[in-house]
């Protein structure tokens, strides 16, 4: 971080100022952000996974199910509760992948399909 950062003098010797590299400057500015939405902690593939994820085939396929046999008016109690489950599920996942790409758009980085 030493060449990272560099001090302006007066001409008493007297640090007056700081020069900071470009991705330091960008480093300290995004940490100070009070953005909720940004995640924070994760590196830039786990960004880009969470952008890119999707439901599993098995999750995927039992969705469907519950739709068509919700669509045909033949879920019972059980299956309509797993259903509102999965759909909770998949919103909260939503967010995440949304966040993920917010953060990353943020860095100035486009994800990578």
């Amino acid at each position: 971080m030493s060449d990272s950062i560099q001090y302006v003098t007066n001409q008493d010797g007297e640090k007056v100022g700081v020069l900071l590299d470009l991705a330091t400057y960008q480093q300290l500015t995004n940490s100070s952000l009070e953005d909720d939405e940004v995640l924070t902690g994760l590196s830039l593939d786990e960004l880009q996974a969470l952008a890119g994820s999707m439901l599993s085939p098995k999750v995927q396929i039992e969705l469907n199910d519950l739709l068509e046999r919700n669509a045909e008016n033949l879920l019972a109690a059980e299956d309509e509760a797993n259903l509102d489950y999965l759909l909770a599920q998949i919103d909260q996942l939503n967010i995440l992948k949304t966040r993920a790409r917010y953060t990353l758009k943020i860095k100035g980085i486009s994800k990578a399909a």
